[in-house]
């Protein structure tokens, strides 16, 4: 027998929110940008899919503050950080390890650079058929040791 809610699940994980192509970041991980609204400067340090676009979370006087790409301007220079590059990237499919019984499969959604070092943002479970009183995020920051490359 077939397991529907599971196959649904599957399908619900590894298909990109964006749609088949994934959009274009605006600007790099640890990119010096400038801050349209605050009028100073800042870089890059983290960058996920929600609301239909791409949010930017810039490290400004340790203060992060999340906008879109119209509220920043890229200078291309990149902020110079003794630690390796990110270990996946945005919308590669990785498995989740550890995570119950449910599909494993996921897709990278954004990644953050937090307390020197890269987590990536993963959904952890789908959303449901009706609302819950409760809120509470489905998606999380997880670290490269909870996640697999899927090989193709």
């Amino acid at each position: 027998m077939i397991d529907h809610i599971n196959a649904l699940q599957t399908s619900w994980y590894l298909s990109p929110p964006w749609g088949k192509t994934i959009p274009d970041v605006e600007v790099n991980l640890l990119e010096r940008v400038y801050l349209r609204t605050s009028k100073t400067f800042g870089y890059c340090c983290g960058v996920q899919w929600k609301h239909e676009c791409w949010i930017y979370s810039i490290d400004c006087r340790n203060e992060i503050v999340h906008v879109t790409q119209h509220q920043i301007i890229g200078t291309g220079e990149l902020i110079i950080l003794p630690v390796p590059k990110p270990a996946f990237v945005l919308g590669q499919k990785v498995i989740l390890c550890s995570h119950g019984n449910d599909a494993k499969q996921r897709l990278i959604l954004g990644i953050g650079f937090v307390n020197n070092s890269w987590f990536y943002l993963v959904e952890l479970v789908s959303p449901t058929l009706t609302q819950s009183p409760i809120i509470w995020n489905r998606f999380s920051l997880v670290g490269e040791k909870s996640l697999v490359r899927v090989n193709l």
